[in-house]
């Protein structure tokens, strides 16, 4: 599948849906407490997108995937499935949302507590947030894929903490997963160039402990073999004529 550049029409159409998932997110943390269960989480999504936002949540059956939204709790790195689990006080959660619009997709996630969290993933989230926007104050036409990945992997590990290999960022449009793949380590100068109208995902999962991973039998939960814990955060972005926009803003950081 070839890189995608998105026409001005397509571009916009991306903003809505970018700022339509960045809405469910802004909605949902107020429900991030102890003692509510995944599912519920993952009801309360569905309901707004379908019902207030007359959107698609993009995960429900998308490659057999039975729910709407991802919930990722403490040592589970990424595609979390919502069920019967109960938030404990101090845990932390991910919560990944990616809706279509008009048959565009926006995609992002964000860190979440229920009550007050350890010290450690207080941090590891505040890094990991600190090496997404590392990541993508990279992005401009003629700066390469690698440019990303350096930015995010010094940060990560300079503050020792270790980056996940087997997942990364990707292109997104009117396709959920298309290309580039957005590697979250690398070298400088390395990978595919950039270009004006490519929008892409930056979502780096960054490990307390060791950067290796394991895939539970569900076939999508993956954890941290080490049962460390892992945080992720992730925004869409267009590349424009002279940088970036971030497609996937909350409310607040639109103003």
């Amino acid at each position: 599948m070839a890189v995608t550049i998105k026409t001005s029409e397509q571009q916009e159409k991306m903003r809505v849906a970018g700022r339509l998932a960045a809405d469910v997110l802004d909605m949902i943390g107020d429900y991030v407490k102890p003692g509510i269960t995944t599912g519920e989480l993952d009801r309360i999504c569905h309901e707004y997108i379908t019902t207030v936002q007359d959107a698609i949540p993009a995960p429900l059956n998308y490659r057999g995937f039975p729910k709407s939204i991802c919930t990722s709790v403490n040592h589970v790195v990424c595609h979390g499935i919502p069920g019967d689990k109960k938030l404990k006080a101090g845990d932390a959660i991910n919560i990944d949302i990616t809706v279509i619009k008009d048959g565009f997709h926006g995609d992002t996630s964000r860190m979440y507590f229920a009550g007050k969290p350890s010290i450690q993933a207080k941090r590891l989230s505040e890094i990991t947030f600190e090496s997404m926007w590392l990541g993508i104050q990279e992005l401009a036409p003629g700066k390469h894929l690698g440019d990303i990945g350096a930015a995010v992997q010094r940060n990560v590990e300079k503050n020792r903490f270790s980056v996940v290999r087997e997942y990364c960022g990707h292109g997104i449009g009117e396709v959920f997963h298309e290309e580039p793949q957005v590697l979250h380590y690398g070298k400088r100068g390395t990978g595919l160039e950039l270009r004006e109208g490519m929008t892409l995902t930056v979502e780096p999962m960054v490990n307390a402990g060791k950067a290796n991973v394991r895939l539970m039998p569900d076939g999508w939960t993956v954890i941290t073999k080490d049962h460390s814990l892992s945080a992720q955060w992730e925004h869409t972005c267009l590349i424009t004529n002279d940088g970036f926009e971030v497609l996937t803003l909350s409310a607040d950081d639109r103003q």
